[in-house]
């Protein structure tokens, strides 16, 4: 019950008028609903470009953090460099993670201006990326060291080389872990406001949670608007997990349990 009534809370006032919003009281049902605020959100606003910002920042973000982090996860688990150098480097990169974001808001804002980045989708892909690739490295570094080394030797005998047994041969085989680590790093870009109010300022860069907070003004606060954008918000991660959940359950459970 805690957990749910905030969500539906916002899912009704998104569909009360102005005077049901501020009944006392409160109106939980047997309130007339209207989808004013949904046109006034998605035709009236921005908040359809602020969406497909987010889709777009989020996905590419994702799979870049995937892409990367899964390889330089696998070269960590599989070769061992001098003076235990591999568990060193795996320590540093997790500890990236330990610090708060608002450290390297600066940092990031001179950065992005003086490459020409500022106001621009790219900027918050690379940063995006930046901060889930720790995450994706620790992640699947986990799943690649309860798989056998054996999987690959026996590829490489049968004349494979290092990169078709891991794509053919381990890849197939930590995909559970895969789609856990694709589902938490979407919702962490797909969340993520602080960086991408310090980097963007402009309606064809900012995103959802950027556009949402906007509509908290001196004059008024849009209630019924911010929560008809929070309610859309919600539907692609919904939908995201739950087309991943059977690999999510898996992906957080391998390896727990040792035969």
């Amino acid at each position: 019950m805690v957990s749910v009534t905030p969500v539906y809370w916002m899912a009704t006032i998104s569909l009360k008028t102005e005077v049901d919003q501020f009944a006392v009281p409160p109106r939980w049902i047997g309130f007339h609903p209207t989808i004013a605020h949904y046109s006034d959100a998605f035709l009236t606003r921005s908040f359809g470009q602020y969406l497909q910002t987010s889709a777009i920042v989020a996905v590419l973000s994702t799979l870049c953090a995937l892409l990367l982090g899964t390889f330089a996860a696998y070269g960590l688990s599989r070769f061992r460099l001098r003076a235990n150098l591999d568990r060193r480097i795996s320590i540093w990169i997790l500890s990236t993670r330990m610090f708060p974001p608002i450290v390297s808001a600066v940092p990031l804002f001179l950065l992005m201006r003086d490459v020409r980045l500022l106001n621009t989708i790219t900027s918050l892909v690379i940063v995006y990326t930046a901060f889930n690739l720790p995450f994706v490295v620790w992640m699947m570094r986990g799943f690649f060291q309860e798989l056998p080394r054996e999987l690959e030797e026996a590829a490489m005998v049968d004349g494979d080389s290092r990169m078709g047994a891991l794509v053919r041969v381990i890849l197939p085989l930590v995909t559970p872990g895969l789609a856990a680590t694709a589902v938490f790093c979407l919702i962490m870009s797909w969340n993520e406001f602080l960086l991408a109010l310090v980097l963007t300022q402009t309606d064809a860069a900012m995103t959802l949670p950027v556009g949402i907070a906007g509509r908290v003004t001196q004059y008024e606060i849009k209630w019924g608007v911010m929560s008809a954008a929070g309610v859309v918000a919600m539907v692609p991660i919904l939908v995201f997990a739950m087309a991943a959940q059977r690999y999510l359950v898996r992906g957080l459970s391998l390896g727990a349990v040792k035969g």
